[in-house]
């Protein structure tokens, strides 16, 4: 069926609509927290770059990434129609995702990148290594920043 819009209209109906953000592995993320007995961890706070999750005690900035708009190795495939247009947004999602990652760094804090994919629960273990090596362990029931903790950073 033809669109009832010309290219120009379409372009701008589309531009006007607006994600409403990436909440469900936002909330599986917050579930794995709560299960985990993970605690400390603020969302929407004024930090650069607006991590999903922001430990502000431990400086650690939590980013959950969807596996289609920042490019998963693993899942990520370009659309057959409009190419061109789809390779520069994602591309320059992926720069601005590492600006926001070595700004946040310099300014003094740790940044650890979560893929959607990773979110599943038969990757749950891998997952809870990689938190626990970000600088989060579970003690008592709170999160508390790991003797051993670096700077960290993944995107695997």
């Amino acid at each position: 069926m033809p669109d009832v819009f010309t290219k120009a209209k379409r372009s701008q109906v589309m531009s006007r609509i607006r994600g409403r953000g990436n909440k469900e592995t936002e909330v599986a993320l917050m579930q794995l927290f709560r299960r985990q007995g993970i605690t400390g961890w603020r969302r929407h706070l004024a930090v650069f770059g607006k991590p999903d999750f922001v430990f502000p005690k431990l400086k650690l900035a939590v980013f959950v990434d969807g596996c289609f708009w920042h490019r998963c190795p693993k899942h990520s495939n370009l659309p057959v129609n409009n190419r061109l247009f789809w390779k520069r947004k994602l591309e320059a999602n992926q720069r601005r995702d590492k600006l926001v990652g070595r700004t946040l760094r310099v300014r003094g804090w740790r940044v650890l990148r979560i893929w959607q994919h990773e979110l599943s629960p038969r990757n749950e273990k891998r997952l809870l290594r990689r938190i626990n090596r970000a600088g989060l362990a579970v003690v008592a029931g709170s999160a508390v920043q790991a003797a051993s903790a670096m700077s960290y950073s993944s995107s695997a």
